[in-house]
């Protein structure tokens, strides 16, 4: 069975491989140091720093199997930097009936941030804008109902 690619910026990418890296080297190492001087203290049935500490330790490692299973599946797509056709990874300006402008970037789903302008590839806006135009009117529905834009611009260097 082939792995199921996963759509993901560069920037997408490189953040859960660092933080993959940071989990491996630092953390994995401080919590085994915890759990040796927690055991060093007696009585495991009764130490609360052992059993906190193993409990940190599960978490991390269920984190890098998340992460590395991520990482692995991954599919590094990098953005478009012009045309006015929008994909995955394109940016894009709209403007809504009342004249309001948004700015969005496209991502995976596992580097969405909406309160930044980072919408997933799988949210419902996102899906109505793949294939779409500069120039174009789309109407999305989202979860508060129907809403029409007009497609300013896209592919342009995102800046934070």
């Amino acid at each position: 069975m082939a792995v199921q690619r996963t759509p993901m910026t560069r920037a997408g990418y490189d953040r859960l491989a660092a933080e993959l890296d940071r989990l491996k080297r630092v953390d994995r190492h401080a919590i085994t140091k915890a759990i040796a001087e927690a055991r060093a203290h007696g009585d495991l049935s009764e130490n609360a720093e052992y059993h906190a500490a193993r409990e940190k330790q599960s978490f991390i490692e269920g984190r890098i199997a998340e992460l590395e299973t991520k990482v692995g599946a991954a599919e590094v797509i990098d953005p478009p930097s012009s045309g006015s056709r929008i994909t995955f990874a394109s940016t894009v300006k709209l403007e809504d009936e009342a004249g309001k402008e948004y700015r969005y970037w496209i991502v995976g789903s596992d580097e969405s941030e909406p309160a930044r302008g980072r919408i997933s590839i799988l949210s419902p806006l996102a899906r109505t804008l793949i294939g779409k135009n500069v120039g174009d009117s789309v109407t999305a529905q989202l979860p508060n109902g129907k809403k029409t834009f007009e497609i300013l611009e896209a592919n342009f260097p995102w800046k934070e």
